[in-house]
């Protein structure tokens, strides 16, 4: 039995302690007549939705199925983009816009010209998995959903996906490509990591169903991804073809246990992932554009009814810069309900067009994917509230209650991992001692930490050098000369993830330091390692007692970090993921 299957076995024996542990609010529960339930939306019959289907012309179908994007800054009348953007929105050939990086305020412009122009409503989206300021400035940021995962706590999951909602309606959005629900089972994934929710399958479903009920009872489209599971991989999508090694009986055991849930709790949209699966579909096509991962698995078997929309058609895992025609129509056929981000959405249009007027594709599979888009948009009632109010925008993007409630969800996620030696808190220093921070960086990047830097210095005497991957050995040779003297030592590591290649993304020469490290600083003075970033860091020094993790570099993140080195702020978090082999604490869902 490999290593895979032996951490798997302590999730099964946990599952029903953890089941019984969770509040009665969150439980399983069988679907009810809540009107945000998929299983209410795509039962109904409308006769205005027949109706609309009858007049629609082919192009105007193809049309509904594609998610083109745009910036979220409003853009001059002369930018070629937006030019082309708002022809095509004009002529019906897509139905629905993502937004990506920009402001609020801009994306509220852009949200209202283009519904304008729209022959029917479109439906805006966008990628909020820690909330709409991962995309828009102006927003609230979130904590990742490995950090919500640490708090142990669904209603503050819950209270989050409120908010998001409230502030993606404030901007004119209705659909959010989140939660997350992959289980981020290898370390050495480069993509998913703390966009996770960990490795737990109970503790993963339990949040992912209380920010769908959230999400969607407050009038915002939940999506999980990546169906059929990105957890289990060491390559980056972004950038090449992952290859998910796994049978179905460990998908069933494993992968597929949050997408059934999801489904069986009413989520309205499932998110297929761009990666391989061979021991499924005996090929090494991308599950997003396989009929057997789409519609046989995802459609047929797990009776899926709702929205089924691809990861990024632009992704090097699918897109090698020419077949825009050949990825547009396999998805189509696969049994794709919307194609998102085609790298040319008129190409992807005519070529869908095309291949229904040839017989490639039915004419009854688009009419199933378009009944299905317009019963969703039915749904939020887009006709009612098509514009957003501008005036309002400043005031509901990013209210005070929302970031309150950010960092209250930091707060109770940072988790102390281990203190063996009980280093924490850092007991107060006299003046002639001093702190050595010592910042280590995957990235050349000065500003990184200058804001936590001037925080210690608030309460500490402390010495800050950044170790990079460009720093030299005589650098590393003098620091660890000083780390020998100081009065306590503190790693603060700024590494977020692996790198594409499924490596620590720290050169050998600074990880061999941070190993001399341990071996230089004396037993009786602390040595602290800070991870504001993955939690697996920890992995590659065991041998360092201390470790603190909050599994995100934000400005929120660096201030708890010194509140817990000070001692005023006490890590209630659990870690959700395994680390050095050993599976991830089960614990009890923390309500207080």
């Amino acid at each position: 039995m490999n290593r895979k299957s032996l951490l798997l076995l302590p999730f099964l024996l946990l599952t029903l302690q953890f089941l019984f542990s969770m509040p009665s609010a969150f439980a399983k529960s069988k679907p009810g007549g809540e009107k945000w339930r998929a299983q209410q939306i795509f039962s109904r019959q409308d006769p205005s939705i027949e109706t609309a289907l009858l007049n629609m012309s082919l192009s105007e179908k193809v049309g509904q199925m594609l998610i083109a994007q745009s910036d979220g800054e409003y853009n001059r009348k002369n930018d070629i983009a937006y030019q082309l953007l708002s022809r095509l929105v004009q002529e019906g050939k897509v139905g629905g816009i993502m937004f990506l990086k920009g402001n609020t305020f801009g994306s509220s412009m852009l949200a209202n010209h283009f519904q304008s122009l729209a022959p029917r409503p479109l439906l805006l989206s966008a990628d909020m998995e820690r909330g709409l300021a991962m995309r828009l400035t102006g927003a609230t940021e979130f904590p990742p959903n490995m950090a919500v995962a640490a708090t142990r706590n669904p209603e503050l999951a819950a209270r989050m996906a409120k908010a998001i909602a409230l502030e993606a309606k404030a901007v004119g959005l209705h659909q959010n490509y989140a939660p997350t629900v992959d289980l981020n089972i290898n370390p050495l994934n480069p993509v998913i990591n703390t966009r996770s929710f960990g490795d737990n399958v109970p503790l993963a479903i339990t949040m992912a169903n209380a920010i769908i009920e959230s999400l969607q009872s407050n009038g915002l489209i939940a999506t999980v991804k990546h169906f059929p599971g990105h957890g289990d991989v060491t390559v980056d999508s972004h950038l090449s073809l992952p290859v998910l090694q796994a049978d179905r009986q460990r998908l069933d055991a494993y992968e597929l246990k949050p997408f059934r849930s999801a489904i069986e709790h009413g989520v309205i949209s499932v998110m297929t992932g761009h990666l391989a699966v061979p021991k499924l579909t005996g090929t090494m096509e991308p599950a997003s554009v396989s009929k057997v991962i789409v519609t046989d698995l995802l459609r047929k078997e797990l009776g899926f009814q709702g929205l089924i929309i691809t990861d990024a058609l632009n992704m090097k895992a699918l897109y090698n810069g020419e077949n825009v025609p050949d990825i547009s129509i396999k998805a189509v056929l696969a049994g794709n309900d919307l194609l998102l981000f085609s790298p040319d959405p008129e190409l992807a249009h005519s070529s869908i067009v095309k291949a229904v007027e040839d017989g490639v594709i039915s004419m009854e599979q688009v009419n199933a994917s378009v009944r299905r888009i317009l019963q969703v948009k039915l749904w939020l009632g887009i006709e009612e509230r098509k514009l957003v109010n501008l005036n309002r925008v400043s005031e509901e993007s990013s209210p005070e209650s929302h970031r309150a409630l950010a960092k209250e969800i930091a707060a109770r996620s940072i988790t102390l991992v281990k203190d063996a030696n009980h280093y924490l808190p850092i007991k107060p220093l006299s003046t002639e001692e001093n702190i050595l921070n010592i910042i280590l960086q995957d990235k050349a990047e000065s500003e990184t930490g200058k804001g936590y830097c001037a925080n210690l210095d608030r309460y500490y005497k402390a010495t800050h050098i950044r170790i990079n991957p460009g720093t030299d050995s005589l650098s590393l040779a003098n620091t660890l000369e000083q780390a020998g003297k100081a009065s306590a030592v503190i790693i603060t590591s700024y590494v977020q993830i692996h790198s594409g290649s499924g490596t620590l993304k720290l050169t050998a020469m600074q990880q061999q330091f941070v190993h001399s490290l341990a071996l230089t600083v004396p037993k009786e003075k602390p040595l602290i390692l800070v991870s504001l970033g993955t939690p697996y860091l920890i992995n590659y020094f065991p041998e360092i007692t201390t470790y603190l993790c909050t599994y995100s570099s934000s400005q929120t993140s660096e201030e708890n970090v010194i509140d817990v080195l000070r001692g005023t702020l006490v890590p209630h978090g659990v870690i959700p993921v395994s680390l050095l082999g050993a599976p991830s604490e089960s614990g009890t869902i923390n309500n207080h």
